[in-house]
């Protein structure tokens, strides 16, 4: 690596870093990450549980049965800006074209928004009427008003803060929902509802005060307490960028090029929480009310899954700790139970004939953080999806993985991809203490060298940019897992403002 001028170091120690982070990052760029070593594709039957009714409804009383005891938390990734949800249309401001067919079915079904309304009010305050300027083609005003700051300034917000939702006397956003979520599958006996948002530094102030102003009518319509808090991604889990050739890409200014670190750098926000069972789902990713009650019988079955699992794996470590002469036939069962439900094979050459070594792999496999993951029909969406891949210590386990991590010339590798069915909707449950109520270090069960090495560009100049391990993929990637098939109704992201016309987006 170059030398560093003392500059460097200043920003380096300034976002928490060290010169050794720094060397560690750019081995990665020289070195490259590997491929993730798929074995076959997650599938009904073969990895991906599919419940029926009884299941169901038993693991939602479970869950239920638990609430007194069990400390809940709703962890919402929320950094995304509004940005890309607008893309079309801040294309059409630069370059105009009444042809292009995003912008079209904008304008054809403006009324159908959530914000239509205050779109008009907004308009109208500035002596402009939103009909007479779509009968004129003037689409611009109608944008600029919408996306500039002296509008409504969507241009500039966080997605979570748009309006998604109209419903008979009130519209709500994304974080409203996702209040209203909370109150149905993450509150407890004592009606506590805690929700953590990660969100950018520069959209925090703007998110405590539209809650806070919704809150109390929440709390009332729902019966509960919400207690939320905020967190933003760590400045140490910036990544500096390369250029071609491995080295450190400067700013015009001279400085350090650093690149957030991807949603991996969540797993610092997620670690420093608390609960005992914590609910994962990201910002965009919900329905109007008419829409909600399977995503609630959904997300209480997958946690009561969990807490079912965890309390046999807890009464297992328990009797491995104890040291005592454990029979060959208990030996068999923990093995078992890890492999057809935990969903671990063995490698092959843990010896089974050596008890010591078994009872060991049986405590390291089964002392670690265990998630339930939904996962949906692969509609063609981009991301990640369900696979048996193989781990570095020869066991072969369930991960999710970005597609970005597969070696698609590889004609093995592309096989299984394509021979793939279901695909990742971010919708989580996750057990992040030990048997004896300890929190778990997250960090000791993620693989570092999951991460992605991707080409960007600034100022017209090419740039290697790399993010962490991905907060589900790698992040989790020693986790134990189950996965259970949930239906396509529990993921309706918005990638962009036409997907809000969607019907599943409408409330009538």
């Amino acid at each position: 690596m170059e030398n560093l001028t003392e500059q460097d170091l200043q920003q380096i120690r300034k976002k928490g870093l060290t010169p050794e982070d720094l060397e560690q990052q750019i081995r990665n760029f020289e070195q490259g990450f590997p491929f993730a070593p798929l074995v076959k594709p997650a599938r009904p039957g073969d990895g991906i549980r599919q419940l029926d009714q009884d299941e169901l409804e038993r693991y939602q009383r479970d869950y239920n049965n638990s609430l007194s005891s069990t400390s809940l938390r709703k962890f919402v990734p929320a950094s995304g800006a509004a940005t890309r949800m607008f893309k079309a249309l801040f294309e059409y401001l630069d370059q105009p074209d009444e042809s292009n067919p995003e912008v079209q079915t904008f304008m054809e079904n403006m009324e159908h928004f959530a914000f239509y309304q205050e779109l008009t009010a907004s308009l109208k305050g500035k002596g402009k009427d939103i009909q007479q300027l779509k009968d004129q083609k003037d689409y611009a005003s109608i944008l600029h008003e919408l996306l500039d700051e002296d509008g409504l300034g969507y241009g500039q917000l966080p997605k979570g803060l748009i309006k998604f939702h109209q419903y008979k006397d009130h519209s709500r956003t994304p974080a409203e929902e996702h209040l209203v979520e909370g109150a149905h599958y993450c509150k407890d006996n004592e009606g506590q509802v805690n929700i953590h948002f990660t969100v950018l530094p520069e959209h925090e102030s703007a998110f405590k005060a539209h809650l806070q102003s919704k809150q109390k009518q929440y709390e009332k319509a729902y019966d509960m307490n919400c207690r939320l808090d905020y967190s933003n991604q760590h400045e140490s889990t910036d990544m500096v960028a390369v250029d071609k050739h491995n080295r450190v890409f400067r700013n015009p200014d001279g400085s350090l090029l650093f690149r957030p670190g991807g949603h991996g750098a969540l797993l610092n926000n997620l670690n420093a929480l608390e609960e005992d069972l914590i609910f994962i789902k990201n910002i965009d990713n919900v329905v109007p009310d008419r829409f909600k009650e399977t995503t609630y019988a959904y997300k209480k079955a997958l946690a009561g899954m969990l807490l079912d699992y965890q309390k046999m794996t807890f009464r297992y470590l328990e009797e491995l700790e104890a040291g005592q002469q454990l029979s060959d036939e208990k030996l068999e069962e923990m093995l078992t139970f890890l492999q057809k439900t935990l969903n671990v094979q063995p490698p092959a050459d843990l010896n089974l004939s050596d008890r010591h070594q078994v009872q060991d792999y049986l405590t390291r496999k089964l002392n670690r953080p265990i998630r339930v993951c939904g996962m949906v029909k692969n509609q063609g969406e981009p991301g990640g999806g369900p696979f048996w891949v193989k781990d570095q210590d020869g066991s072969v386990s369930l991960q999710i993985v970005e597609k970005a991590q597969i070696n698609q010339e590889d004609s093995d590798q592309k096989n299984i991809l394509d021979a793939s069915t279901h695909f990742n909707p971010v919708d989580l449950v996750c057990g992040v203490k030990d048997y004896k109520g300890h929190a778990f270090s997250l960090f000791d069960f993620r693989d570092p060298s999951a991460g992605l090495i991707s080409t960007k560009s600034k100022g017209g100049r090419s740039l290697k940019a790399q993010e962490l391990p991905g907060l589900w993929n790698g992040g989790m990637a020693r986790w134990n897992t189950l996965f259970v098939e949930v239906p396509l109704i529990t993921f309706n992201p918005v990638k962009t403002v036409n997907d809000l016309l969607r019907e599943e987006h409408q409330q009538d």
